[in-house]
């Protein structure tokens, strides 16, 4: 089992989401805790290196492992479009 912490920022974009988005990434985030036995988690690379993002329709949610794993912590939340981008 692992901690999952929500930034800031990321709560911000939570909140600005329709509300059935909202429940999906909940949902996500309660998965989280079950690390690592978690489905669809995909290691992204390149800048990004050593986060991972799981996909629940056109929405992604960002976290990277902090503790060997033991948390994580979701940085990034929003819709497909631009998300990678800086």
């Amino acid at each position: 089992m692992a901690t999952v912490v929500i930034t800031p920022a990321a709560l911000e974009e939570i909140q600005s989401l329709p509300l059935v988005i909202q429940r999906r990434v909940q949902e996500i985030v309660e998965r989280l805790a079950n690390w690592p036995n978690v489905s669809g988690a995909k290691p992204l690379k390149g800048n990004l290196s050593g986060h991972y993002r799981i996909r629940t329709g056109d929405y992604r949610v960002q976290f990277y492992r902090k503790d060997g794993g033991k948390t994580l912590v979701v940085e990034k939340v929003g819709h497909r479009d631009g998300f990678y981008d800086e």
